[in-house]
C-alpha cells in the first residue's frame, strides 16, 4: 500500500500540488523553485485568480494555520476573505485564544 498524499502549496505562484508526505525531505515547485509549505492533507486551495483568498490563505499559514485532517471531520473552518479574518482575529482574541488554535465555530 501506498503513503497517502498531503497538500504543498506555492504562495507566490498560487498553486498547489499533492505528493507523498516525507518529513525529511525539502520540496520544490515546479514552475518557480521556491521551497513549497506542507499545508496539510485537508486543504482545499481557492481558485488561482482569486487574490484576495490568496491573501487570506497567506496570512494564515504565516500565522500558524495548517488543515489537517482529525478524526472529528476534518479542519473545520476557514475564513476565505480579508474581513473574514479580521472579525475571527477579532474573536479569538476577545477569547483570550492564539489565532492558529482558534478553529472559528462556536
Amino acid at each position: 500500500m501506498g503513503h497517502a498524499k498531503t497538500s504543498y502549496v506555492c504562495l507566490p505562484c498560487r498553486a498547489s500540488y499533492k505528493q507523498p508526505y516525507d518529513r525529511d525531505r525539502e520540496r520544490r515547485c515546479p514552475r518557480c523553485a521556491r521551497t513549497l509549505i506542507h499545508v496539510g492533507s485537508a486543504f482545499a486551495p481557492p481558485r488561482r485568480r482569486d487574490t484576495s483568498a490568496w491573501r487570506v490563505l497567506s496570512t494564515l499559514l504565516h500565522a500558524g494555520v495548517r488543515f489537517h485532517k482529525s478524526c472529528c471531520g476534518g479542519p473545520g473552518y476557514r475564513p476565505r476573505t480579508l474581513s473574514e479574518l479580521k472579525a475571527d482575529t477579532a474573536d479569538a482574541r476577545a477569547r483570550g485564544l492564539a489565532f492558529h488554535k482558534y478553529s472559528g465555530t462556536t
